[in-house]
């Protein structure tokens, strides 16, 4: 028996290490970011900001929707930090933050339904998860 000892403890430390297990506080800021994308308002919302920097009135009549029920998404947007604001006098327009994660949003609103952006250009040159350059 103990002419494996040596073996067995060679097999055991070339086995590879266990994946870190991330932090809880990691997995409910991913669960916040889910809750905060199932709502079909916000993700409009962030749709167009994705193409378009605009105020709250802009959007408004983009996605059909009142002033104030825009203002209340685009608050939760901010915070998320999926979105960034600039003021220009009395207004603020609005538009995607140029992150990994705003990037993927987009990307897989896109791709679940099946949209093509409008215009001749998008903001996200190279679409995440994908080799082939963005195709509009």
């Amino acid at each position: 028996m103990k002419d494996f000892e040596p073996q067995l403890t060679r097999f055991r430390t070339s086995l590879p290490e266990e994946p870190c297990m991330p932090d809880s506080s990691e997995f409910t800021a991913v669960a916040d970011l889910f809750k905060l994308l199932g709502d079909s308002s916000r993700l409009k919302i962030f749709w167009i900001l994705c193409h378009w920097e605009e105020c709250v009135t802009s959007i408004s009549e983009r996605a059909g929707m009142t002033s104030p029920a825009v203002s209340h998404h685009l608050k939760y947007l901010k915070a998320s930090q999926l979105i960034v604001s600039r003021r220009e006098g009395k207004e603020v327009y609005y538009r995607t933050a140029d992150t990994p994660q705003a990037q993927m949003v987009h990307h897989i609103i896109k791709s679940v339904l099946r949209l093509t952006c409008p215009g001749q250009h998008c903001p996200y040159q190279e679409c995440v998860f994908s080799e082939a350059p963005c195709p509009h």
